[in-house]
């Protein structure tokens, strides 16, 4: 008899379980899905490169590429792209770096989305790359990307 009881309270619970999985609240055709219009704020990324390189690297790729997603149907202002280089070697051939820099991340933001938009470009060298006590920063190896969104296109 408690094997009999124990079955039915297994039967009567699959059955909710059934019901429950049987019931979706989800959309029923394509016209009930609610697109979220993208948020379109503004934004700012780095772009890190390895010492005295200005090739990008898989993350440096990967990063753009999320910047494109994150401006995908917003109207873009502005793009702004500094390249910056360490206190490693030469102060013309540290700004002839961050130059480089500059340009290479510029080309691959028109690859991810940014083709007809505007882009400044500027490059500070090693300015700035060395601590109050002498020490380099080599997190200055990098371009500052800033994107000014204004809401979704038209």
């Amino acid at each position: 008899m408690r094997r009999v009881e124990l079955t039915a309270i297994g039967i009567v619970a699959a059955a909710g379980l059934a019901a429950g999985c049987a019931s979706n609240s989800g959309p029923k055709s394509r016209s009930d899905i609610v697109m979220t219009p993208p948020a379109c704020e503004d934004f700012a990324v780095e772009i890190y490169f390895e010492s005295q390189s200005s090739a990008l690297t898989s993350e440096a790729r990967s990063v753009l590429k999320n910047a494109g997603a994150m401006a995908k149907g917003c109207q873009v202002n502005s793009v702004r792209v500094l390249g910056l280089a360490d206190a490693v070697g030469a102060a013309d051939a540290n700004l002839a770096l961050s130059k480089t820099r500059a340009s290479v991340v510029t080309g691959a933001l028109a690859k991810v989305g940014f083709r007809n938009v505007e882009i400044d470009v500027a490059a500070a060298g090693d300015s700035g790359s060395l601590t109050g006590s002498g020490e380099s920063r080599p997190l200055r190896r990098r371009a500052d990307v800033k994107i000014d969104l204004n809401g979704p296109q038209r």
